[in-house]
């Protein structure tokens, strides 16, 4: 599904400008695949986080609503890939807004599957095969050390920023 090697990782750009890290980060989340981030899309992505994080267990309707919210400029109740790119742009550039850093952090809690502050391999590769990508360990290496992570002890939450962010 996905071309092995760095390219995939690089960041590339499709003729219209997104980057194309970003699309794969919005197609994680787009469950149904119909290109826009719903209230649906974004229980099914909470319900596949591992029992162990707490962050499945303590997402309210009230908490989903409000992510939706954040990200939605058009205010049609969905969040289509452009809204996407901007919130993750004013991730990158403001880190002292708590309503938008907070789903990057959600995201990231739901990666950390043991709960240890890092995203590791076996974290990172279990996220993925859940969210449909199917990578090699070299792929997933090759992501942590993108991040500027160890390869052997995984990567921060800003290394994920760094790899969710690659070629703005």
């Amino acid at each position: 599904m996905c071309p092995s090697g760095r390219d995939r990782l690089a960041g590339i750009r499709t003729s219209d400008g997104m980057s194309t890290g970003i699309k794969q980060a919005f197609d994680v989340i787009d469950a149904d695949r119909d290109g826009k981030i719903s209230a649906e899309d974004l229980r099914a992505f909470y319900s596949g986080a591992s029992p162990v994080n707490a962050i499945a267990a303590t997402t309210t309707e009230d908490d989903i609503g409000s992510m939706i919210s954040v990200a939605d400029s058009n205010r049609n109740g969905f969040v289509e890939l452009d809204e996407f790119e901007q919130v993750l742009m004013k991730c990158r550039t403001t880190t002292s807004d708590h309503n938008e850093m907070a789903m990057m952090e959600d995201a990231f809690k739901v990666m950390d599957r043991d709960g240890d502050g890092l995203v590791g391999l076996e974290d990172l590769r279990s996220y993925m095969e859940w969210a449909g990508f199917e990578l090699g360990d070299e792929e997933i290496k090759a992501m942590i050390r993108l991040g500027g992570g160890d390869e052997s002890r995984g990567v921060c939450y800003q290394g994920l920023l760094k790899i969710l962010a690659v070629g703005f």
